[in-house]
């Protein structure tokens, strides 16, 4: 009886030695399992840090144009091109050339204050710029003659912009080509482009001729800013400044459409095709800084 209990007992500790080397073992796999499972490393998500803010990056953006710069290119590739003084948030535009070698003054008069302004830097105000973009058409300039009005597709620019479009639009009593749409013509399309990036604060367009200074609107009166500008202008350089343009209708005008961009913009039409009355016009331009210096 006693071997007998003795055999138990022994039997007993076998049992629970396999029962403890099996749970060791089992032990064992699990702590491998967890060594052996990659280390996945979260990046924390990178916020990119805001230097500037808005207004600043207009300024730094007007201030890189530098004194010259490229607005687009005409139908035969010729650049268009763009003449920048002083670096003020302020911005002036003036364009000359619309209507190429039929008004040939008008980017001999936009030259002319290209000149003046190189040798006269600090006649533009400290907190305006002033963009002269001498002529709008060069195609058109390197004609003679009534052909040079139009661009190299036959277009009249000043009938191609997005205000009251039309394809046949009217100069005096004869029909002429808007486009096959409003900005078909890429010396339109620059144009546009250039207003919509930096939206100036005003404009002045040369054209000729009648002597006369227009405000500027869009299927409605002008705004009184385009009234007072005009006025300001035409009283500074002698020139008549009437209320509208009624001589015919017009259709797709350029400077009818910045008013639609909220942009105070007026027409001077130059007494003839010939002179370029620089001394009054002049007189005109400093008087517009002089507003938008205030």
């Amino acid at each position: 009886m006693h071997s007998k209990n003795i055999v138990i007992a022994i039997l007993v500790l076998v049992l629970i030695g396999a029962i403890a080397f099996v749970f060791l073992n089992s032990s064992n796999d699990t702590v491998v399992v967890v060594e052996d499972t990659p280390t996945v490393e979260v990046t924390p998500e990178v916020v990119p840090e805001v230097t500037q803010d808005i207004d600043e990056a207009e300024v730094v953006t007007r201030a890189a144009r530098g004194e010259k710069s490229i607005v687009g290119n005409s139908v035969n590739g010729t650049a268009i091109e763009a003449f920048h003084f002083g670096t003020g948030d302020t911005e002036v535009l003036m364009i000359g050339g619309t209507h190429g070698s039929y008004s040939p003054n008008t980017s001999a008069l936009a030259r002319e204050a290209i000149d003046y302004f190189n040798e006269n830097s600090s006649a533009v105000p400290a907190n305006v710029m002033l963009t002269i973009v001498p002529t709008l058409n060069p195609d058109g300039l390197a004609l003679t003659g009534t052909a040079g009005r139009f661009n190299a597709n036959n277009v009249d620019l000043n009938r191609n912009f997005a205000c009251e479009w039309s394809a046949t639009g009217m100069w005096q009593n004869q029909e002429v080509s808007g486009g096959a749409a409003a900005f078909s013509e890429p010396e339109a399309q620059a144009l546009r482009d250039y207003v919509e990036s930096y939206n100036p604060s005003a404009a002045i367009v040369l054209f000729s001729a009648e002597g006369k200074v227009y405000p500027s609107a869009c299927g409605g009166a002008p705004s009184n800013e385009s009234v007072a500008l005009a006025a300001t202008y035409a009283t500074a350089a002698g020139y008549p400044a009437e209320a509208v343009f009624d001589a015919y209708a017009i259709t797709g005008d350029m400077v009818n459409w910045m008013a639609a961009q909220g942009i105070p913009a007026i027409s001077v039409l130059l007494s003839d095709h010939q002179n370029a009355e620089w001394s009054k016009n002049q007189a005109g331009i400093k008087a517009v800084l002089a507003t938008y210096a205030d």
